[in-house]
């Protein structure tokens, strides 16, 4: 389980959980490096909001290194997101991907 900096069990319902993946996997499936130029208006940070939304319960400093994280999700199509769904797993309680 992952815990605050006060030792206190950080928990999300795990449909928060799934949420926030799907919504991690969907806008990395539709990022591409010219998407900004090609649809006027849209940033990579209402894609992160959208992403993190389910996620707003969590502490402040919690949501910053997951925003860096998906960021990285987001625009690199290479990126290993193993750790990232063992986390989210985490989170909610989840130990089906404990041997991602």
């Amino acid at each position: 389980m992952t815990t605050t900096p006060t030792g206190e069990t950080i928990m999300l319902d795990p449909a928060e959980a799934e949420a926030a993946l799907y919504r991690v996997a969907t806008c990395a499936f539709m990022w591409h490096p010219n998407k900004e130029a090609e649809e006027p208006g849209w940033t990579i940070t209402e894609d992160l909001d959208w992403c993190l939304a389910p996620l707003a319960g969590l502490p402040t400093d919690e949501l910053a290194d997951l925003r860096a994280t998906i960021h990285v999700l987001i625009t690199t199509p290479t990126a290993d997101r193993q750790a990232f769904i063992r986390h989210l797993a985490a989170l909610s309680g989840d130990t089906s991907f404990d041997n991602l």
